[in-house]
């Protein structure tokens, strides 16, 4: 059953980070003081994504602090898509959140997205106004649109970090996007799987440090090449087995 109880809330929130050792602990903390507030049962996983500064250590010193923390390392930087991918199914809870570990997004707002669960499978945000850049701001929007006509979606901003998921959709399909198409590919599959979507807006904050590395052309261009592979996927005849899979899929759905 894809759909678990929301409650009690049991909660995984995952945290992907690379070279975020300005920010981390702060994000850390604000997710330990709201996921305590708004969940019975709740663990706050951290993927470290290859960092070359201290983001791993202070993860560590922060796993020895509390016990809700645990942390998820990658030798070497493996892409937004494989950090995801690897929380997502690192997630021991029913429910999983998702936001950056970069801090622009207040994790307060969790409390204002939870009541959605009512109505909705799963919660994906937009920007209300994004705060890095018109460069930014213009690849997000030709991103989304891109998504939206290629995939089916209906989507306001497919790649605000601001998402809530049962963690059983991650069973239903496996992940391949290594790079920035992770939530297309996943709300994609939830699509076909006939979850309920609902896409409140949340406040988008500057990055306070750090650097970004989302506009960068290698970035952009493995979108791009993963959105390509994801299309072809979609449109070409699936074997007898996995029609049979997903019509299963769909009936669990439902129930």
């Amino acid at each position: 059953m894809l759909r678990p109880p929301i409650s009690p809330l049991r909660l995984t929130i995952v945290l992907p980070c690379f070279n975020e050792a300005a920010n981390v602990r702060t994000v850390v903390e604000a997710a330990l003081r709201v996921g305590r507030d708004v969940a019975q049962e709740l663990e706050v996983v951290v993927v470290d994504d290859g960092s070359r500064d201290a983001t791993a250590s202070i993860v560590a010193e922060l796993e020895r602090e509390a016990p809700e923390v645990r942390l998820v390392s990658h030798p070497t930087n493996l892409g937004y898509g494989a950090a995801l991918r690897s929380g997502f199914l690192a997630a021991r809870m029913p429910w999983v959140f998702y936001t950056d570990g970069d801090g622009q997004f207040d994790l307060e707002e969790l409390h204002g997205i939870l009541p959605l669960l009512e109505s909705h499978d799963i919660v994906s945000c937009y920007r209300l106004s994004r705060r890095d850049g018109p460069m930014r701001f213009v690849l997000g929007r030709a991103f989304t649109w891109a998504c939206d006509a290629l995939l089916g979606l209906d989507l306001v901003d497919v790649n605000c970090a601001f998402k809530l998921y049962p963690r059983a959709l991650f069973d239903a399909f496996e992940i391949r996007s290594r790079g920035a198409l992770v939530d297309a590919e996943v709300l994609a599959a939830a699509r076909a799987l006939g979850l309920r979507v609902a896409q409140p807006g949340v406040p988008h904050r500057p990055r306070r440090g750090g650097t970004q590395t989302g506009a960068s052309p290698k970035v952009v261009a493995r979108a791009a090449l993963e959105l390509s592979g994801l299309c072809l996927r979609r449109f070409a005849p699936a074997p007898p087995a996995l029609r049979a899979s997903t019509r299963t899929s769909k009936h669990l759905a439902a129930q």
